[in-house]
């Protein structure tokens, strides 16, 4: 992707996650490429198949939703599809849609504080573009609408596994006899708005 940006005229903003930069290569099954290579420019990648919910993600949050996909895999038996956005703009929609349509269901998922988030965007969109194909409210899920604590308090403030299975649960499909780690209900969203966090 930084080929991508780096090989045209065009400004471009280029976000690289400071939480990733321990975490090796684990979706291209031989390594990353030597040689010089580009992203498709706006198409978003498939990273998981599945046929029950579908969690579409921007940056680190990608790998708190594939750790996210396991346990709801292997504890309640659903299947989750996790799209890596990669670009917002441009932005091929017809992945995401197709997946939506398969799906039924949407949890969009990123780093970013929740409140603003370009995935309101997303959400918005798909609404448009596949509401006949949701079973349930496309759901949002971002970092806490406060500034970036530090390091030792960062799994309170982004979003972690949990968070996701939480908003699942809640939010879009509930979860045979699961408890839930976190609050991540429409009614939480209404109070954290209200107070302004």
């Amino acid at each position: 992707m930084l080929n991508l940006a780096l090989s045209g005229t065009d400004p471009v903003i280029f976000y690289e996650s400071q939480l990733l930069y321990d975490v090796s290569e684990q979706f291209e099954k031989a390594g990353v490429p030597e040689g010089y290579y580009e992203i498709p420019e706006g198409e978003p990648v498939i990273r998981k198949q599945g046929k029950d919910i579908t969690i579409v993600t921007l940056g680190a949050t990608l790998y708190k939703a594939v750790e996210a996909a396991k346990i709801l895999e292997a504890k309640f038996g659903i299947s989750a599809e996790i799209i890596d956005l990669r670009f917002i703009n441009p932005l091929n929609y017809d992945v995401i849609v197709e997946s939506v349509k398969k799906t039924g269901k949407m949890l969009l998922a990123s780093d970013a504080a929740e409140r603003a988030s370009f995935l309101h965007t997303v959400a918005s969109n798909i609404q448009t573009l596949a509401f006949d194909y949701l079973d349930a409210p496309v759901a949002v899920l971002g970092s806490r609408n406060w500034i970036t604590p530090a390091a030792e308090m960062e799994e309170l403030y982004f979003p972690q596994a949990d968070w996701i299975i939480d908003a699942i649960h809640e939010r879009i499909l509930p979860l045979p006899g699961y408890m839930t780690v976190t609050v991540q209900t429409t009614g939480d969203l209404l109070r954290r708005n209200r107070q302004g966090v």
